[in-house]
């Protein structure tokens, strides 16, 4: 364990960089200006230009650093809500009107996180200004009303109460109001330009292509026929060749992306000008350029194009002497930041990396321009239009008794219903999951949602996944902090050491009750608070001699033993924090009720672990603190932290927050200054992150379901400066964290159940990770959890037998789900602590472990000797033509017009055998009837060939050879590997 003690780990050195980030990556905004061959000026444009450019000092070879940022932004799988969790399964749906008479609806529905056996409820808020979605947790204890969940969204005040749709037809609708989000598909522009072409007609005129235009044409995707083709289209003509006879399409992630080549597109002798191309390159709003000739030559600019609708150029070159590509981006001033940056210098040697790299590009930054005001105000007209229409189609029926508007109280709780239409009920929500499920089936077949997940899921690595660093953690954990590579922790029993592997050291007994820590190694420090009420106080360590103590096993040390290292002036403290970046001094402001202690202790750099000086120091580093001064607030802070000034003389900033508010305290002086006020009726303080863009500093302020950055300039005549910046921007999370993690380019939110990751420099999400029974532990440098995980108790079971359990059904009206774990029998809780490396998250390729409990997905199959073998990713998904045939034998089927029966395989016959099932009132849900065994039977031999196909495991495979497949109760596996589709 003490092998460590000597040698800072990699994540402590990068730990000075967890605040830091910096939009330089991401271009800069240039007047870029066209001219003719005469040099005459054309046109002149404002473009954040990219070209991976940066003023860092690498240390890395280029072509040899594996990005770990490269993400879809906002991807449709965490975003479209209505879709994954709503659609097709029992929920509520509300509308009414809000104080400025705004019509709105609101949609609940009780269902588990991603199939993990954590009930929550899913809340989508559609108004004109755009939807809001939140998470709520469940409780079975705990009612919840639909009154809560407005307040939840701000939205407190109404002009008519909200009242509850009934009629199952209000799902297409809802559909359509998600759609206004924007298209799943996309379709991008690729111009071909010869060397020294300087206009758009020069460029649109090319007839044909080079050979290593068309090997990029290749990378991009497969060429296909237009004529007769039946998938996405991107506006080209499939049945007359008017747009020509080829394009190239591709699937990405799920995506359906056509490109539209200039020189597929028809070409006119005649027309100079070829409108045709124009017509449709210069209506994408994404466009790629590839430009041949040297790096010498005359470079592309964006305002060679006119047009007035394609805001974001990625200009592409190829240098076969390394056989590399060189990319550049150009997006349209308005757009707001997108990911992922550009490496510098922006040049792939990896084909795929760099095909992989542009459609990442394009794809976010298609989000991103709908996001500026010429695509943003359109969208908002079209969703208030479509909001208020389907408003007042509701309106003549609002008064009367058996409508589709239920006078059922404000306050009732969710999802109950009255017991005397409980019959009546039931037939409803029967008839509710139908349409659903058919109108889910309908847009799955059209294409208008991505497609399964599984087909891109290869085992890759993400930045965040964890390593297990402790298994079966007894302790109840209290506070934690990194000490080189091991975890100091604060627990129930006693303050403990661990090591990945070995056993836990007791370092203090459990008579020393630690709430707060910081582990300073290249200080020789450890400050804690202690004991709580009145009683608290702040203590300060010297690291070496607690790891004499440790290395000599001397008696540990218990409360009575640390009365010499008690801060004075600290008793009663109940918060305090300390500067992140250490310059010449260590700065501890302490919170006692409200008022603020400001503590300095001098920084010596002789004092180091492997210093002797230190050695002979005295064991008790007290007396090199000073007192400063004390601050009186109004309140007592919630959350603090101090902020560092560009001089660090009379410049320091204290960031507190309290009641409604965040301010900012002048250490010198200790005036406060209004920094930023909650609008909202409860507030719920989650932290207040310092960070530093290009050494300026900047707050993250995170509050209920908002983290708000505000931009803090120097101080200017004795107050700060302000003031409402371009810079300052804001997010929301999904669900209400209870800390937030910055470790750039990510923000990590913490809940009791999921880690949510987004992007520090424009807030959209990136990932959602399901971690039941969450708990952060530490995070100042590489980032420990505790998450409980489920694991089989008897030692004879087997994967296939764990993975053939199916997870529990969204709760109908009167089935409250049971807590996690409760109701598997064999099964006990076993505590786990893992880690995220931060030299992960920050950007550097190591090695990382597959075990974890945020990957993706997989299938764990277990050898003879009981080992669990490698995971293996889900590869095959449902293709557009087999649900197609699917479909339509099916509706062909169910409307009579099928003459010929459907070829009876193995598990159809033995469906066959089964009686018809009628509605059963326990289980809340109509059961399947005849029909319903046609269609069972079509999915069912596909199900059993997917799992065949993608189970690598020879026992699984032999056992289902030979043998009737497993009766799955009407399933169709759907767009997610989580999602069900039950056919009724």
């Amino acid at each position: 364990l003490m092998k460590h003690f000597y040698s800072r780990s990699v994540s402590e050195d990068l730990g000075c960089r967890r605040g830091d980030f910096s939009r330089k990556h991401y271009g800069s905004v240039e007047l870029l200006i066209s001219s003719d061959a005469d040099g005459a000026i054309q046109r002149a444009g404002r473009f954040r230009v990219e070209n991976g450019s940066s003023g860092e000092n690498t240390d890395y070879t280029p072509g040899t650093w594996h990005r770990t940022d490269v993400h879809l932004e906002n991807p449709e799988y965490h975003t479209r809500w209505y879709f994954k969790y709503f659609l097709g399964k029992v929920h509520q749906n509300y509308v009414g009107t809000d104080a400025e008479k705004n019509p709105f609806f609101l949609s609940v529905v009780l269902s588990d996180q991603n199939n993990q056996r954590i009930p929550q409820y899913h809340s989508i808020l559609w108004r004109k200004t755009g939807t809001q979605k939140i998470c709520l947790p469940y409780s079975p204890t705990k009612t919840l009303s639909v009154k809560s969940i407005l307040s939840a969204m701000n939205l407190d005040k109404f002009e008519k109460s909200p009242r509850e749709i009934f009629h199952p037809e209000i799902q297409k609708d809802l559909l359509v109001l998600e759609e206004q989000e924007g298209s799943v598909n996309f379709k991008f522009g690729v111009l071909y330009a010869k060397d020294g072409q300087l206009t758009d007609d020069e460029m649109f005129s090319n007839e044909t292509g080079s050979e290593s235009f068309q090997r990029f044409l290749h990378l991009l995707g497969d060429t296909i026929t237009l004529k007769g083709w039946t998938g996405y289209r991107g506006g080209l003509d499939t049945k007359n060749d008017t747009t020509g006879t080829c394009s190239i399409y591709t699937i990405f992630q799920g995506h359906e992306i056509m490109f539209h080549v200039s020189t597929m597109l028809p070409y006119s002798r005649e027309n100079k000008q070829q409108v045709e191309r124009k017509r449709h390159i210069g209506n994408d709003i994404v466009t790629i350029v590839f430009q041949e000739g040297e790096e010498s030559s005359p470079a592309f600019k964006p305002s060679m194009i006119r047009s007035h609708f394609t805001h974001i150029f990625a200009l592409v070159r190829y240098n076969k002497q390394n056989d590399s590509y060189r990319l550049k981006i150009f997006s349209e001033e308005s757009v707001p930041l997108f990911g992922p940056p550009l490496p510098s210098p922006p040049v792939f040697t990896n084909h795929q990396e760099f095909r992989d790299f542009v459609l990442v590009k394009l794809i976010n930054g298609e989000k991103a321009t709908l996001e500026t005001p010429t695509f943003s105000q359109k969208r908002q007209r079209t969703l208030d239009m479509l909001i208020r229409s389907l408003y007042q189609d509701m309106m003549p029926d609002l008064h009367k008794v058996n409508n589709m508007l239920n006078r059922r109280s404000f306050s009732d709780v969710l999802p109950e219903s009255p017991k005397s239409t409980r019959k009546k009920e039931e037939a409803r929500q029967a008839e509710f999951v139908r349409l659903g499920q058919a109108l889910k089936l309908k847009t799955t077949v059209k294409g208008d949602t991505t497609a399964n997940l599984a087909t891109t899921s290869f085992c890759k690595k993400e930045p965040w996944e964890s390593q297990s660093f402790c298994s079966n953690f007894p302790h109840e954990v209290v506070c934690a902090d990194s000490w080189g590579q091991s975890l100091l922790v604060s627990t129930d029993a006693g303050i403990l050491l661990i090591d990945d592997g070995q056993s836990s050291v007791q370092v203090f007994d459990k008579t020393l009750q630690i709430k707060q820590m910081h582990v300073l190694e290249a200080l020789d420090l450890l400050i804690a608070r202690t004991d709580k009420g009145k009683d608290s106080r702040l203590l300060v360590f010297r690291l070496s001699a607690v790891q004499k103590d440790i290395e000599t096993k001397q008696i540990i040390r218990s409360k009575y033993d640390c009365r010499e290292n008690k801060l004075e002036r600290t008793k009663g403290c109940h918060l305090y924090a300390i500067n992140t970046h250490h310059g010449s001094e260590l700065r501890i402001v302490v919170a006692i009720r409200n008022k603020l202690l400001l503590v300095t202790k001098k920084y010596n750099p002789h004092h180091s672990l492997a210093s002797s000086s230190v050695l002979s120091s005295p064991e008790s580093p007290v007396e090199e603190f000073q007192y400063i001064r004390e601050i009186c607030l109004s309140d007592p802070p919630v959350v603090m932290t101090l902020v560092d000034g560009p001089t660090g003389d009379s410049d320091n900033m204290i960031c507190v927050g309290y009641r409604h508010q965040f301010d900012l305290v002048n250490e010198s002086t200790g005036e406060s200054y209004r920094l930023h006020h909650i609008e909202t009726n409860k507030v719920n303080f989650v932290a207040a992150i310092d960070v530093y863009e290009d050494g300026e500093a900047g707050l993250l302020l995170c509050y209920n379901y908002v983290c708000q950055y505000r931009k803090v300039y120097p101080f200017s005549g004795g107050s700060p400066l302000i003031q409402p910046s371009a810079y300052d921007f804001h997010f929301s999370w999904n669900q209400v964290p209870y800390a937030v993690v910055c470790a750039f380019p990510y923000i990590l939110a913490f809940t009791t159940d999921s880690i949510e990751i987004r992007l520090v420099v424009n807030g959209n999400l990136v990932h959602t990770a399901v971690v039941p029974d969450l708990q952060l532990v530490a995070s100042r440098s590489d980032i420990y959890f505790k998450a409980t995980a489920a694991v089989s108790g008897s030692s004879d079971s087997s994967s296939k037998e764990m993975s053939s359990k199916s997870s529990p059904q969204t709760p109908t009206a009167y089935e409250k789900p049971e807590c996690p774990f409760s109701s598997l029998e064999g099964e006990v809780p076993c505590r786990n602590l893992y880690k995220i490396p931060l030299s992960n998250m920050v950007g550097r390729s190591i090695e990382r472990p597959l075990k974890s409990p945020l990957a993706p997905k997989v299938i764990a199959t277990t050898t003879s000797s009981g080992i669990a073998s490698l995971p293996v990713t889900h590869s095959l998904s449902l293709s557009r033509m087999e649900i197609k045939e699917i479909a339509s034998r099916t509706r062909k089927e169910l409307l009579g017009l099928l003459d010929e029966p459907i070829p009876k395989t193995e598990s159809a016959q033995k469906q066959k055998k089964v009686p018809r099932r009628q509605s059963d009132p326990k289980q809340g849900a109509v059961r399947s009837t005849s029909s319903d065994r046609i269609i069972s039977s079509s999915f069912e031999s596909y199900s059993e060939r997917r799992h065949l196909s993608t189970s690598s495991d020879p026992d699984t495979l032999a056992n289902r050879e030979g043998s009737s497949p497993p009766n799955y109760p009407f399933q169709l596996i759907s767009l997610y590997d989580e999602d069900i589709i039950d056919l009724k």
